[in-house]
């Protein structure tokens, strides 16, 4: 049968898969980056992961993978497969894509900014597939985005498209300052780590995160609704500045802070309808693949680089895929 090989790079994990020209799931698969150990360990990790996924695939199907793509965190260079710059791993200029394809004998190699990776997903196969135009926003560590156009996702002229969470939002002296080197960014306010922290100072608990803030808010804790609304509010406020700019159809949230499903949901449908004004509202909804668009959209990246088109009727979730997925770990 078939197959590519699918990796998603995170800060601390790797999330990978093999998966069928119909965009089936064939193996599922997760380790460590093991990035305590340095950028040079992390790369060694991935090569060798991608190594066994081959071997896996050989073993498994009868053939060895014919083309593989991955999703890493960072700056990107698509066009030229560098991962630019990564501070959670340690990277710059790194050119992971001929690494990938030298150690994988030379099949051709994607590689891809993982929010834009997942948004592939999305578009194709998830909550955005049949909108010719949608935003995919991930709520987690940070806030990223991924600008859906007939079926692409837009890079830009730099590869810095779709950076959301750095759009400024409460500006002045009094603003959080940002890893990015301004100050009041959605990105401190709204992701899912800034209420974490947000509810850790109110709640007086110092290890208390964004899911606990949301089940605060469902059982009618007032400060942890004032916790949540201010991060609603700024959300509101950085989603109508990029739906001025983008018109789109369907507006995609995901993340860690989607989870909280409607806790999140009511509140940001009501405070963006409110800043709408001459515009048109689009459909603001839930993402649906979770934590397997990453390795879902390298895939896709992956095909794509072949003559085999991959049917896209299909929507992917958690549960409508894993009947059909071996989910067998290999061995560190």
């Amino acid at each position: 049968m078939k197959h590519v090989i699918a990796l998603d790079v995170g800060g601390t994990g790797i999330k990978a898969a093999l998966i069928g020209p119909d965009g089936t799931l064939l193996h599922e698969a997760r380790r460590p980056t093991g990035r305590e150990r340095g950028p040079e360990a992390v790369v060694a990790g991935i090569l060798d992961f991608a190594a066994e996924l081959q071997e896996l695939g050989r073993t498994r199907f009868g053939e060895p993978a014919v083309a593989a793509g991955a999703a890493v965190p960072g700056i990107v260079d698509s066009a030229t497969g560098t991962a630019v710059y990564s501070a959670n791993l340690g990277w710059r200029d790194l050119p992971l894509r001929d690494a990938l394809s030298a150690r994988l004998g030379g099949i051709p190699v994607a590689l891809g900014h993982d929010v834009r990776t997942g948004g592939v997903a999305e578009g194709r196969v998830g909550a955005g597939k049949g909108a010719d135009r949608f935003l995919f926003v991930p709520l987690g560590t940070g806030i990223a985005g991924a600008i859906g156009i007939d079926g692409r996702i837009e890079e830009g002229a730099h590869g810095y498209a779709g950076e959301i969470g750095h759009i400024v939002v409460r500006p002045g002296p009094d603003g959080e300052s940002c890893g990015c080197g301004s100050r009041g960014c959605l990105e401190t306010l709204a992701s899912a780590s800034a209420v974490s922290r947000a509810w850790a100072r109110a709640s007086g608990e110092a290890d208390a995160d964004a899911a606990d803030c949301a089940k605060a808010v469902a059982s009618g804790d007032p400060r942890a609704s004032a916790v949540w609304q201010h991060a609603v509010d700024a959300l509101a406020d950085g989603l109508v500045i990029a739906i001025s700019l983008l018109d789109p159809r369907t507006l995609i949230i995901g993340g860690g802070l989607a989870e909280a499903g409607e806790t999140l949901f009511t509140p940001l449908r009501a405070a963006v309808a409110e800043r709408i004004t001459f515009r048109k509202l689009p459909r603001i909804v839930p993402a649906a693949l979770g934590d397997t668009a990453g390795c879902l959209g390298a895939g896709l990246l992956a095909w794509d680089l072949l003559d085999l088109a991959v049917p896209t009727q299909a929507t992917y979730s958690r549960a409508s895929h894993s009947p059909a997925t071996h989910s067998t770990e290999v061995s560190p």
